[in-house]
């Protein structure tokens, strides 16, 4: 269930980085729905392999260097989507990864945090 929740929470951030900036184009909803599945796909396959070849660099900017790990696979997801889901460059890649980052961090904080 949170990774439904996971998916249509990406897709709507989709949708809104979409409104407030030129660089990232979606065409629809079913479009961001469909971006965030790959997104998440990507991050249960590809993303682990990322990070561990990049591990020492990961380790010296202190974590830092995972933004651009999901940078990447965000890019990984542009290109995978076509002309249905489409980011300018890697700068807003990386400015996408950050606010989703956030976004999430926050959701998981207080929204769907689990009862203990």
């Amino acid at each position: 269930m949170n990774w439904i929740i996971g998916i249509l929470v990406n897709a709507v951030l989709f949708i809104a980085i979409s409104g407030y900036f030129t660089g990232l184009y979606v065409d629809s909803f079913l479009s961001a729905v469909i971006a965030s599945v790959v997104l998440s796909i990507l991050n249960m396959i590809v993303r682990p392999l990322l990070v561990l070849f990049t591990l020492p660099i990961t380790f010296l900017t202190l974590g830092l260097f995972l933004f651009v790990i999901n940078a990447a696979t965000l890019l990984l997801t542009d290109s995978i989507m076509g002309s249905a889901f489409d980011i300018s460059g890697f700068g807003m890649a990386l400015l996408i990864a950050v606010i989703m980052a956030i976004v999430n961090l926050a959701l998981q904080m207080t929204i769907l945090k689990k009862n203990d």
